[in-house]
């Protein structure tokens, strides 16, 4: 059996299409599956038509969070949740291809346990979004050592890759590049972005900005290379200032000082409190590990029972 996992966020203009979409490709292909629907406490109806979808159809159940959590932990709730062999994820607007699933699935059963989906084209999107969507995997995939410039959050993962995952106690958590991580036989297939029918993306700039500092200092210890890298470059200019004035000094030459002297603060500085920033950052994300709070919190499920009794 194939478990789906489909994280939402305010995503009840799409719910039941989504529902018929896979669920037709999946029974069309002959392949026993489940469909999780996992609520990341939106605003909206999203959770009344996850539990209408599941009183309608068998195959689905769905997870509701108390809050908003994010992305990255509706995809550990799904998959903590599922009960396939193997686990796909999918976003839930169809811009990932649900027919890609079967093929997906195909290869799985050749003996792949991981399948990552890869884009051979990001789709429509707005020219700023797009710098800064190939800006992040950019600088993710030099991190991380993983060539993610192409990556997705779409991709199936065997049961032993699920497990492994769900097993990990990192409350901040990168599936993309964790999925990359943990190895296990890898192949790929590659898709293009479909454009969205309903509603519009949850993804702003700024989100993704967010997206991307979060989950590089997450997967990396890079940022804090970087300081010493800085104090390297500082140490260094320092020296050349030093000598040049120790040398106009040698040959009598007045320094014009005052303003070099103010240069120099102020880079110094700068470096200084950029260097304690990124200290602080990690700081805190090492204070939200060691509280050891949950990732996520469910309130609710549906469909849960029947599922089960169902598919057995």
């Amino acid at each position: 059996m194939i478990s789906v996992i489909i994280p939402a966020y305010n995503e009840e203009s799409v719910i039941e299409k989504t529902t018929g979409v896979i669920s037709g490709i999946l029974k069309e292909a002959k392949i026993l599956y489940e469909l999780i629907f996992v609520d990341d406490g939106s605003k909206d109806k999203t959770w009344e038509k996850i539990t209408l979808a599941s009183k309608k159809d068998n195959y689905v159940k769905g997870v509701h969070f108390s809050r908003n959590f994010g992305k990255e932990a509706a995809i550990m709730a799904g998959l903590s949740e599922s009960k396939g062999d193997c686990c796909v994820v999918i976003d839930c607007d169809l811009q990932h291809p649900p027919e890609k699933i079967v093929e997906m699935y195909n290869l799985w059963e050749q003996g792949y346990e991981v399948v990552e989906g890869q884009k051979s084209s990001r789709g429509k999107e707005g020219k700023i979004h797009g710098f800064a969507a190939r800006t992040f995997y950019s600088i993710i995939s030099a991190v991380t050592g993983f060539n993610m410039e192409n990556a997705s959050d779409f991709k199936l993962l065997d049961r032993k890759a699920v497990n492994v995952l769900i097993n990990m106690r990192e409350k901040n958590t990168f599936f993309r590049a964790l999925s990359s991580w943990i190895g296990f036989k890898t192949t790929s297939v590659q898709f293009d972005v479909q454009d969205r029918e309903i509603g519009e993306s949850k993804w702003s700039t700024t989100s993704l900005i967010k997206y991307a500092i979060r989950n590089i200092s997450a997967f990396s210890t890079v940022p804090m290379q970087v300081i010493t890298i800085l104090g390297v470059v500082t140490f260094i200019i320092s020296i050349l200032i030093g000598g040049i004035s120790l040398l106009q000094k040698l040959q009598h030459q007045a320094l014009e000082g005052f303003t070099t002297i103010i240069l120099i603060q102020l880079f110094s500085s700068s470096i200084i409190m950029i260097s304690l920033g990124i200290i602080g950052y990690y700081i805190a994300k090492i204070y939200e590990e060691i509280k050891d709070r949950p990732r996520y919190i469910v309130s609710k499920t549906c469909g849960e029972e029947q599922n089960e009794k169902f598919i057995k």
